[in-house]
């Protein structure tokens, strides 16, 4: 029989895997956990829902800014021209441009965390799906990344913005900030998180649509979370 590593026996000393937990506990257990570990670990949450991932009008799909960030520096690239190049530049977005910002995708330069693109520029980025798709880059309407309004696209993006998408279980994953947050401020963004995914339920969603909310940080274990407690 293996024999179990110092955190492994910290694990099963503070995880009781039958029990749901108030967010403030899983946090405490979590940060326990945490203070073994040599870098700050993120705290994420994964929701499972009562969906089909299999149909299509069943995909749970969008973004959700977190009132409180994420605790990390986004870089923002955006595809446009002319006067929203301008909007973009003084909304702080880090790169902008047409085509010459696709040829130095296609040379690999790819130093940003998300893409945006107004509608006009899709012509030049359509092109780029073999590169930045596999990446999660791509920009897509229903996350808010493909918009005219690219002064609030760069803005949500820098301010902690997190895009979602179903698994093929139906479960969602998203980051909510980092161990050194404070419970106040990863409950704040959990509950933003819900909010959002309980108003874009999908239509032919039956039975129970939010079953199981976890927490859980980089490489500590999942908790699963009481949902009586979280104010939704």
């Amino acid at each position: 029989m293996a024999k179990l590593s110092k955190r492994q026996k910290l694990i099963r000393e503070k995880v009781d895997a039958s029990r749901a937990y108030s967010v403030e506990d899983a946090y405490a257990v979590l940060t326990e956990l945490a203070q073994n570990v040599n870098f700050k670990e993120s705290v994420d949450v994964s929701v499972n829902l009562g969906v089909d991932a299999r149909k299509s009008d069943q995909v749970v799909r969008s973004s959700t800014v977190l009132p409180r960030g994420t605790g990390k520096e986004v870089r923002v690239a955006v595809f446009t021209q002319g006067e929203n190049a301008d909007k973009a530049k003084a909304a702080g977005a880090d790169v902008v441009g047409m085509d010459d910002l696709a040829e130095e995708v296609k040379k690999g330069n790819l130093d940003f965390d998300v893409v945006i693109a107004t509608p006009d520029a899709m012509r030049v980025v359509g092109q780029l799906g073999q590169i930045l798709g596999p990446r999660g880059l791509m920009p897509n309407p229903k996350v808010g990344t493909v918009t005219p309004d690219v002064e609030t696209a760069v803005g949500n993006a820098k301010a902690g913005q997190v895009r979602y998408r179903t698994d093929k279980n139906g479960i969602i994953h998203a980051p909510l900030g980092n161990v050194e947050f404070g419970v106040d401020a990863i409950r704040e963004n959990l509950e933003a998180l819900i909010i959002d995914l309980k108003k874009i339920k999908p239509s032919t969603s039956k039975g129970v649509y939010l079953r199981k909310v976890s927490l859980s940080t980089t490489m500590g274990p999942g908790l699963s979370i009481d949902l009586s407690d979280l104010r939704i």
